[in-house]
């Protein structure tokens, strides 16, 4: 069952899927990618750092040396202040190398997965410390794998490092003529190599990685068409239901519209196809008024109204047409219509004036 369900998932995952997944805390990440960004900064402390370092510790010993006669070691205080002051020469020596590395990784990681704040993670989660669950952790193919990535990885970097070294083996029994300075700025040559080769190394392991997780990451979140279809429905609604609404809408506008049929001066008639029901009053309007139109039977509803309000109804069909394709309901006539609309308006007050009363003609 669970391989049909797997075999099913054909699609890729949504944005609202992965933002999910992101709400969730599984994002995309590449431990190597991490390891890429601790040896870069382990190589900017070594290049430019270390040689800072290590001359900060030689003056302070050196100065420690040269003055060590002086210290008083019959009292256990002078000995303490010595050793809190060695200790304390050391930490500052090494805070900014620490510094740097710990800068780096953490804007690989935030570059990796964007600022995270996920408070459930906080909670204790007793299935972690379930030991059927651990074993089969321990035992499935995902520590398999990470397994042969670690010991591939182990084995290039050592083997790639050790024809590095390789050339300069011979050279290490010259270490114990060299003096200090020029023995140190050797071994910071050598040192300043090996990192560099090593980063090197690991941005083809890094890249690697990243796609390998990426493909896995994306794999793992991919989705049926059943799914495409729930999500769908659950972000724009369901179709059926989005129709049902849409039906009572276009009905209730229809109920409004034909209540104000009864409010209209003249019906103007494509004969029966088209019919526009127009209001003009002369005091508070600027131009007539559409108050309803329709095609076909919402035409002859209309026309049946009028009838029984007894509105006149004057057939002129080029102005029907014109009238239901360019105004909107409640929307005064636009210009270019104001002269066919004037002899239409005009023709059913003189009638009124003429019979003192409503008249419909057909």
């Amino acid at each position: 069952m669970a391989e049909e369900d797997e075999d099913s998932k054909t699609e890729q995952p949504t944005s609202r899927r992965l933002g999910k997944a992101r709400e969730e805390g599984n994002v995309l990440q590449s431990t190597e990618v991490k390891t890429l960004a601790m040896l870069v900064a382990m190589l900017v402390v070594v290049w430019l750092g270390l040689p800072f370092t290590v001359n900060h510790l030689k003056l302070f010993l050196s100065g420690i040396l040269a003055h060590l006669g002086e210290v008083d070691d019959s009292t256990p205080q002078a000995m303490v202040l010595l050793g809190d002051d060695i200790v304390l020469h050391m930490v500052i020596a090494l805070a900014v190398p620490l510094s740097i590395m710990l800068a780096f990784a953490l804007l690989v990681s935030l570059g990796q997965t964007g600022l995270l704040f996920l408070p459930q993670k906080l909670l204790p989660d007793f299935s972690k410390i379930n030991p059927l669950a651990g074993l089969k952790r321990i035992f499935s193919i995902n520590a398999v794998l990470d397994l042969v990535k670690s010991v591939l990885k182990m084995a290039i970097v050592g083997t790639g490092s050790y024809f590095l070294l390789q050339p300069h083996l011979h050279e290490l029994e010259l270490l114990m003529t060299m003096d200090l300075s020029t023995m140190v700025l050797y071994l910071h040559h050598i040192l300043v190599k090996l990192v560099v080769a090593v980063v090197m190394m690991m941005m083809v392991i890094a890249a690697a990685d990243w796609f390998y997780q990426r493909f896995t990451y994306m794999k793992k979140l991919r989705m049926s068409r059943q799914e495409l279809k729930d999500e769908h429905k659950d972000s724009e609604g369901d179709p059926m239901i989005k129709a049902r609404l849409r039906s009572l809408r276009i009905a209730r506008a229809r109920r409004r519209m034909m209540a104000a049929v009864p409010k209209a001066d003249v019906i103007v008639t494509n004969p029966t196809h088209y019919a526009c029901a127009l209001k003009y009053d002369m005091d508070s309007m600027g131009a007539p008024v559409l108050l309803a139109k329709g095609i076909d039977a919402v035409a002859f509803r209309i026309r049946d109204l009028a009838e029984e309000h007894e509105i006149p109804i004057v057939e002129n069909p080029p102005l029907a047409r014109a009238l239901y394709a360019s105004v909107d309901l409640d929307q005064e006539i636009p210009p270019e219509h104001y002269k066919a609309v004037a002899e239409v308006i005009s023709y059913v007050m003189r009638l009124k004036e003429k019979h003192r009363g409503p008249f419909n003609r057909r």
